[in-house]
């Protein structure tokens, strides 16, 4: 298996070497708004603790990971009054991550509405923030 690089965005993410809509952050993870949502509210929680993926991280990582993807998942889902939550995570470039560093997607689907493709292009950071707005008040309430 490849070794973790910590070059990469969410590393760098983590650093604050490179900005992010921030929705939460505490000891163990941040969560984000990721900014080529496939529907509106797509965030990802990304564990501080340096992994590639779900194959490589320790079980201390993913046990405290997964109440985190469980508080952002009831919080979209409110905040944006979606009829489901997709959590999504891919282990390795053929499963499809892009990222080497483990995070969770948290989507909220609507009915009969298809997601966007992921490489759809940037969104606007006015919306993302709107968006992130949204959750954050969520967040607060749950």
């Amino acid at each position: 298996m490849t070794s973790y690089d910590d070059g990469n965005i969410f590393a760098r993410i983590l650093r604050g070497e490179i900005p992010s809509e921030k929705l939460f952050e505490d000891d163990v993870a941040i969560a984000i708004m990721d900014v080529m949502p496939q529907s509106r509210g797509h965030c990802l929680v990304i564990p501080k603790a340096p992994s590639r993926n779900l194959l490589d991280a320790s079980d201390e990582t993913l046990i405290a990971l997964a109440p985190r993807v469980a508080r952002m998942a009831r919080a979209v889902k409110s905040a944006f009054e979606a009829d489901g939550v997709v959590i999504m995570q891919f282990n390795e470039a053929p499963a499809g991550q892009t990222v080497f560093h483990l995070h969770v997607h948290v989507i909220p689907r609507y009915d009969g509405v298809p997601l966007r493709p992921h490489e759809g292009g940037m969104a606007d950071p006015a919306v993302l923030k709107e968006q992130a707005d949204l959750i954050r008040a969520a967040l607060r309430v749950s």
